[in-house]
């Protein structure tokens, strides 16, 4: 079913999804993620920038967590796009 709501539904979400991740990359945002950490458990930066890196690493955490959550929504809408298609 090429053309069924779910698959245009599908089409749309991917259309989405790549406009607002151009330029962003799950993986580099995983390792500015260590980076950070690694900085501030290395004891060399001044308490005001303790808090600053987390606060950047907690907004990189959520982008992520944001990007998986999207991802998820994609394969459980194409598991059921499947599993209905067998019905048939």
């Amino acid at each position: 079913m090429p053309n069924s709501p779910r698959s245009n539904a599908i089409s749309d979400q991917r259309d989405r999804s790549d406009t607002l991740q151009d330029g962003w990359n799950y993986e580099a945002t995983v390792a500015e993620v260590e980076e950070i950490l690694a900085q501030i458990e290395s004891g060399e930066l001044e308490l005001a920038d303790v808090f600053d890196r987390f606060s950047t690493a907690m907004e990189y955490l959520r982008q992520c967590e944001g990007f998986l959550a999207q991802r998820q929504k994609q394969v459980d809408l194409l598991i059921e796009t499947l599993t209905d298609e067998q019905e048939f």
